[in-house]
């Protein structure tokens, strides 16, 4: 069984959580923005407007969960407020 966290520990890992989801979510709306604003400003016909939104929304959502994982699997220093992980 691992020992308790202490409450740097605890602060260190909610900032990075935080900072995982809300970096994802505003690549994921950048990502949804950038490609759904093909049917606004581009006429594209009836029957591709969903199928091109739908695609976008994808897009975004790929975009987020791959940020979010991206940032939570990265090697995390052993000591909170430290840069060097061997410090």
């Amino acid at each position: 069984m691992s020992p308790t966290r202490t409450r740097a520990e605890r602060d260190a890992l909610t900032v990075e959580i935080t900072f995982a989801l809300v970096t994802g979510i505003l690549l994921g709306v950048a990502g949804f923005l950038a490609l759904a604003g093909a049917v606004v400003w581009v006429p594209v016909h009836r029957a591709w407007a969903g199928p091109w939104l739908t695609a976008s929304g994808v897009v975004g959502v790929a975009l987020f969960a791959v940020r979010v994982v991206r940032v939570l699997r990265r090697p995390q220093p052993s000591q909170p407020g430290r840069t060097n992980p061997d410090s």
